[in-house]
């Protein structure tokens, strides 16, 4: 049986470090890791268009329009937080003091390329901030479904879709379980509850190792 999306979160959510760090969670299914992260925990969250110190979601009364992560939805600020701007925010990124992003993704390569941003033939909104996280990061850990919508595989021997960047992901966390990417092939992590080798193997574009 595949994980539920809480289950997915909760996976991830051990995926951040125990110690103070410095965590972005990308547009998606990551963001809800701040829902669900312990507000005690010694990690700081950060929005590349200029948070760091992000909480979790507001309640409907608590909204301010002008309090937004960077996939536009509302979030709330923990004590000692810090507003600044989109270039500061990214010196950050790019300079590596991200310790952590979660990202998402259409494609992961066996190589660790990723490719989330555009699906050819669709209309180009541009690559965001995807890029410099991919990058910029220490660490990067995926969170997506195992498959896209039409059930084609996301987890791929060579990503198709165009590149984000290359070989930037150390691990992906699916509804099947968790993989890491190993050059040739997947190396298998864990599996989700009643999941099979066989069945992730016929939804995976790649050899599971």
């Amino acid at each position: 049986m595949a994980w539920t999306v809480e289950q997915m979160v909760a996976r991830a959510v051990a995926e951040v470090p125990t110690t103070a760090a410095v965590v972005n969670l990308g547009i998606g299914l990551p963001t809800r890791i701040a829902d669900v992260l312990d507000p005690s925990a010694p990690v700081w969250l950060q929005s590349e268009n200029g948070l760091l110190g992000m909480g979790p979601a507001p309640s409907t009364a608590d909204e301010d329009p002008q309090l937004i992560n960077a996939g536009k939805q509302t979030v709330t600020m923990r004590a000692g937080a810090s507003l600044f701007d989109s270039a500061t925010s990214f010196a950050m990124i790019r300079g590596g003091h991200v310790d952590l992003a979660v990202l998402g993704a259409l494609q992961v390569g066996a190589n660790g390329d990723l490719a989330n941003w555009t699906v050819p033939g669709r209309r180009v909104m541009g690559i965001g901030g995807a890029m410099d996280l991919a990058a910029g990061a220490r660490r990067v850990v995926v969170l997506t479904t195992h498959t896209a919508k039409t059930g084609s595989p996301k987890l791929l021997d060579r990503v198709t879709f165009p590149l984000t960047a290359r070989a930037c992901v150390d691990r992906v966390i699916t509804d099947l379980g968790v993989f890491d990417p190993a050059g040739e092939g997947f190396v298998v992590v864990e599996l989700a509850e009643g999941v099979t080798r066989e069945q992730v193997a016929a939804v995976t574009g790649a050899v599971l190792r």
